[in-house]
């Protein structure tokens, strides 16, 4: 085993891979599941508070919370990959500048979006898709949750980073206590104080600024380096490469934007069209993509807790060890995917009767929806590690390809062909066959790789005896 700059003995290049994975893959679903709950509870406690017209506000102002999801997981996930990259080329110096980078970046590029948003707040909700009816709750939510951005990016960016420092325990801590701390002001900010949609949002954004608190102060603990101010000081050169390692995350994020906005224009259209209305097939859609990103969030969970062992392996050229990592990887997420197929399938109406009453025009689209959106839910499980696991390696041109792949070349175009042939039929069956494509081309990629990455590791790999590759970054 190799010791860092700080004596502590690194457990990635030595530690029993699946007792390893489990230690660091457990506490990131935890964490990655509460924090998707933070949008969740808003959406049950403002279902049953304001009704369904509450949950389609929540559902028009999401895109704002990808947008920081989307900068905030690739400057996390590329500094973590960059900081084990390092770490495993015994180069703790350039990990520091790794997580100094990514810790000022995301504090500035959060306060920055926090003041566009407030600037553009009404054109963008009606851009997103708002109706008449949806347009006033949806401002209004966005308008105070968009303070709490930079903490939201922040938190979202450094937990990577702390997992891949080994304390995955700690990271999840610190999502969890904020989600506890949303969950109970909710309760009180809505039923006690009576501020409706608002005490919703307030309970957010305090609640992601006790996450960041508490994700600030582990720079102080960190286990492998220790830093100095000059750290933090923000350097191009190691942005550009955080953002190329964490590319693909952004594509998938960013373009989940794209979707959510193309989609929701495409319901408040041909939802007018049809027996249920535009309002109704908003809310639904908006309860569903937030029921998905439970799923992903399990599964980015796994990946994230198996990112650093790659990271840290391949820079040590221990690929056997790398091989070992994905391919558990692939099951456990599968295994997930299968089950959470099966739950939606069938049990629909219990699912998103969670968020609310409705009537019944309202439940019967729910359970169409949810049968036609999740229809190959299965096989995502796949996708999504792929496109995680190229970038933890260095190769993020892999990753971004796939990720690019689903949301933009396959599903957008699917969703405007396939309405303009079959209306809101159309809009519902995009998403699995999507899911199929994508699902074949990751698989390509992965058989690719694997057939090409080394079957054996570098024989010289003892502790002080390699020689570090010259390249600071796998060619993709």
């Amino acid at each position: 085993m190799q010791r860092q700059e700080t004596g502590y003995v690194n457990p990635m290049g030595s530690k029993p891979i699946p007792r390893l994975l489990l230690s660091l893959a457990v506490p990131a679903v935890i964490a990655n599941v509460v924090n998707a709950l933070y949008n969740i509870v808003d959406q049950i406690f403002i279902g049953h508070r304001i009704g369904y017209l509450g949950n389609a506000a929540t559902n028009i102002a999401f895109p704002l919370t990808t947008i920081c999801l989307a900068i905030g997981l690739m400057m996390g996930l590329g500094s973590a990959a960059g900081f084990n990259l390092e770490l495993g080329r015994q180069h703790p110096e350039k990990s520091r500048k790794y997580a100094g980078t990514a810790f000022s970046t995301l504090l500035i590029a959060g306060t920055v979006i926090c003041v566009l948003v407030k600037i553009f707040l009404r054109p963008l909700m009606i851009a997103f898709g708002a109706t008449d009816n949806i347009l006033e709750y949806a401002m209004q939510y966005a308008s105070i949750t968009s303070i709490g951005m930079p903490f939201l990016m922040f938190s979202m960016g450094i937990n990577p980073l702390i997992r891949g420092d080994g304390s995955a325990l700690y990271s999840m801590m610190a999502i969890v206590t904020g989600a506890l701390i949303n969950v109970a002001l909710d309760a009180l900010f809505m039923y006690v104080f009576d501020w409706k949609i608002a005490g919703a949002a307030w309970a957010t954004i305090i609640g992601q600024f006790i996450s960041a608190l508490i994700v600030a102060r582990y720079f102080t603990k960190f286990r492998n380096v220790r830093f100095a101010a000059s750290d933090f000081i923000p350097r191009p050169r190691y942005i550009w490469r955080i953002c190329k390692l964490g590319f693909a995350s952004f594509v998938f994020q960013s373009a989940m934007v794209i979707v959510q906005v193309t989609l929701n224009n495409l319901l408040r259209k041909y939802g007018a069209l049809s027996e249920y209305g535009s309002d109704i097939t908003i809310a639904v859609a908006g309860i569903l993509s937030k029921v998905n990103a439970i799923f992903v969030a399990m599964v980015i969970g796994v990946v994230q807790g198996s990112q650093p062992i790659c990271s840290y392996n391949y820079g040590a050229q221990r690929y056997t060890r790398v091989r070992h990592t994905i391919t558990l990887v692939l099951i456990v997420t599968t295994v997930l995917a299968t089950m959470i197929f099966a739950a939606i399938q069938l049990f629909p109406r219990q699912i998103v009767g969670i968020f609310g009453e409705g009537s019944s025009e309202y439940f019967k689209f729910a359970q169409k929806y949810a049968r036609g959106f999740t229809a190959c839910m299965f096989l995502n499980g796949i996708q999504v590690s792929c496109s995680t696991f190229f970038p933890s390696i260095g190769k993020a041109g892999k990753g971004a390809i796939i990720s690019l792949s689903k949301q933009l070349v396959l599903l957008v175009p699917l969703l405007l062909i396939l309405s303009s042939l079959f209306g809101l039929d159309g809009v519902i069956w995009a998403t699995p066959i999507t899911d199929a494509g994508t699902f074949l081309l990751s698989v390509a990629f992965l058989i690719h790789e694997l057939k090409h990455m080394p079957r054996t590791d570098d024989p010289l790999d003892a502790p002080g005896e390699k020689e570090t590759p010259p390249a600071e970054e796998a060619a993709v």
